[in-house]
């Protein structure tokens, strides 16, 4: 049997309330404390946590002093059920939430620690809080005496028939996590697809990748589509690469002297264009005998995809000019034309001036063998 209300259990308990109020206010104060300094270490993680904790204490002194309080009232069993019950899911909320952003919040650090990825945090951090709270409010359902079994068995079924209705959305969620989580594509990086889509990676969220191609327009791709076709990433394993560039000189060429200037220009455009490879080291490789030229492939070296384009344009520039300056001679393409019977036949084909040989008509032999041919009216 419960016993009477007095005053001093209306002191008492609203000393254990303040207290709790008190308490929750000093940590506060000591939180914030905390935050300041926590700014100034080098890692951000302690500034998300400090944060975080800025709702779970306090609150947790407050609860503490409302239970203390109630335990001091002379409350019935009924009451001090539901009251203890209501503390315990306001706890459990709390620590949900507090979960939830500290979490999301080390994942957001950790994303944006590492150069190009942090547009694509988007997709965790989504994914993150929504497990995290949905697995809060079915501990504070449990601890409301509320079976939760049937709704797990609903929701499962629920699940496979939002499945199958969302099948390609949910193809392009796994598809965009993937390929996160593989580290094959991310954002800053630049790739060719199969289909020849190419370009920069500007962001992977939940449904679809946006690629920046170097004219400036966005191109979006399902990834799904992205992670089903044949890709190339000009960033992975390393972000420098080659450059291939064929270039054919004359047989009067001494080739000694063409690899010994070409290599020079080649240094030249290494060192002083901006996108090259300062360290690189000249590359001539002779690799065949064409029709009335040698051919051979020089090797520059490039910082990214997008540069290129102004290494080879100087460089061909620069070559071209110290070719002309040493006399080595580039051949040009052309082709021997015989004309024959009044049509056009082509026997041959060679690197050299285009040139015209018009050849004699003959008469064709008449039926006795000789080569005249009789006109109308005359006699054979």
């Amino acid at each position: 049997m419960n016993r009477d209300l007095t005053l001093g259990d209306v002191i008492v308990a609203g000393v254990a309330l303040a207290a709790g109020l008190l308490v929750a206010l000093l940590l506060r104060m000591l939180l914030l404390w905390l935050g300041k300094h926590a700014t100034r270490t080098r890692w951000s993680g302690d500034d998300v946590i400090v944060h975080a904790m800025r709702a779970l204490v306090p609150w947790a002194a407050i609860a503490g002093g409302a239970a203390a309080a109630a335990a001091v009232l002379p409350l019935t069993s009924t009451v001090q059920r539901h009251v203890n019950q209501s503390l315990t899911v306001l706890l459990i909320l709390v620590t949900t939430i507090t979960a939830a952003r500290v979490i999301t919040g080390l994942l957001r650090t950790v994303t944006q620690s590492r150069p190009g990825v942090a547009g694509s945090a988007t997709i965790f951090v989504n994914i993150t809080r929504v497990v995290i709270l949905a697995i809060g409010c079915l501990v504070v359902l449990q601890t409301l005496g509320i079976s939760i079994a049937p709704l797990l068995t609903a929701l499962g079924v629920g699940g496979l028939a939002v499945a199958l209705a969302l099948q390609d959305t949910l193809a392009n969620l796994f598809a965009g996590i993937h390929i996160l989580a593989s580290k094959t594509v991310q954002p800053g990086d630049y790739i060719q697809l199969s289909s020849g889509e190419e370009g920069y990676v500007v962001d992977i969220n939940w449904r679809q990748t946006t690629i920046r191609e170097l004219s400036n327009n966005l191109v979006i791709i399902p990834n799904g589509r992205l992670a089903g076709s044949n890709m190339t990433n000009y960033n992975r394993p390393e972000q420098q690469m080659t450059l291939l560039v064929q270039v054919g000189v004359g047989y009067d060429s001494d080739l000694d002297h063409v690899e010994q200037v070409t290599n020079e220009v080649v240094a030249e455009v290494m060192t002083e264009i901006t996108g090259a490879v300062p360290d690189h080291e000249p590359a001539v490789r002779f690799h065949t005998f064409g029709d009335s030229r040698i051919g051979m492939t020089v090797i520059l070296g490039v910082g990214e995809f997008s540069d290129q384009y102004r290494i080879k344009h100087e460089f061909i520039k620069r070559l071209h000019k110290r070719y002309l300056a040493e006399g080595i001679r580039i051949p040009a393409p052309a082709r021997t034309v015989a004309l024959q019977q009044g049509s056009v036949t082509i026997p041959h084909q060679r690197d050299a001036a285009t040139e015209i040989v018009p050849q004699p008509l003959r008469p064709a032999a008449g039926p006795g063998g000789e080569d005249a041919v009789p006109l109308a009216g005359q006699a054979p």
